[in-house]
């Protein structure tokens, strides 16, 4: 349990990490966090470094989560150096894309991430895949001890079980958990963030957040009223045809965002980012 002046201090970073980002002209767009983006070089970007940075200031994307298979894309990204685009670089446990389906039991993977940390710049590690007890392996809890030890957050593509199984691994893990269980219902989402203060749901291909029409449910309204510092926002662009609608998924997160009170949608577009990972633009 956070001591009375860490939250205190928490509290204070939250505030001006809002502060810093809020003032926003009527005619401006919320700026965005991404906080799930894959720049995948296989065996080349879709877009150039060049045309994806042009792309973010586009559509005000001010920070990045940045990952890539193989992490050449990451490595470029970081080798650009943008004025005024926050990059936090995870380390992505996959060479290959069949990689998903077996490195939670590779010995040759834990090498990799522990080469890939030795550049110095990492924050995290993810975004992994593991379901149900495929979490519950011996490379799993090395990967997630590994992060504890050099104080990296995990990203992980994961049902509730197994981010149970991550959190028995090591209490002091620090997890954003990718898509936020999919559908997943609410009350179990809710019960999750209130038995793991060390866990925050991203929001990329989350259903039940809007109806049909794209009002707020109820049931996501009270929980972003009820988490406002637990939640962030995801491109996901794991597949081209993401990258060729960045434009509208960005559009659809400021659709709802509107509909929340402005402290809150700050929160969840920028701000609680920015208390995780500072802001260094």
């Amino acid at each position: 349990m956070r001591s009375a002046a860490q939250g205190a201090a928490l509290l204070v970073a939250l505030a001006g990490a809002i502060g810093f980002a809020s003032p926003v002209r009527a005619d401006e767009p919320i700026e965005i966090f991404d906080a799930h983006l894959h720049y995948n070089w296989e065996p080349k970007p879709h877009f150039s470094v060049d045309e994806v940075l042009s792309l973010f200031k586009k559509h005000r994307v001010t920070g990045i989560l940045a990952t890539s298979r193989p992490n050449t894309g990451t490595h470029a990204l970081m080798d650009a150096k943008p004025k005024d685009l926050q990059i936090v670089p995870f380390i992505r446990p996959y060479r290959v894309r069949a990689d998903i389906q077996t490195w939670f039991g590779d010995p040759f993977i834990f090498d990799l991430v522990q080469d890939e940390f030795k550049r110095g710049y990492y924050r995290g590690i993810g975004e992994f895949h593991i379901s149900g007890k495929a979490a519950d392996t011996e490379w799993v809890k090395k990967t997630v001890d590994f992060a504890v030890e050099h104080d990296l957050y995990l990203h992980a593509h994961a049902d509730d079980v197994a981010v149970e199984i991550l959190m028995r691994h090591n209490p002091r893990a620090r997890i954003i958990w990718a898509h936020t269980g999919f559908s997943l219902p609410a009350d179990r989402v809710a019960e999750m963030l209130t038995k793991y203060p060390k866990l925050w749901g991203e929001l990329s291909y989350r259903g039940g957040i809007t109806d049909s029409s794209g009002k707020l449910t109820v049931e996501w309204r009270a929980l972003f009223e009820r988490f406002p510092d637990r939640f962030l926002l995801g491109s996901d662009t794991w597949i081209n045809e993401r990258w060729d609608s960045y434009g509208q998924i960005m559009a659809g997160y400021r659709a709802w965002l509107a509909q929340l009170p402005p402290n809150i949608a700050a929160q969840i577009a920028n701000g609680n980012a920015r208390v995780l990972f500072g802001d260094e633009r």
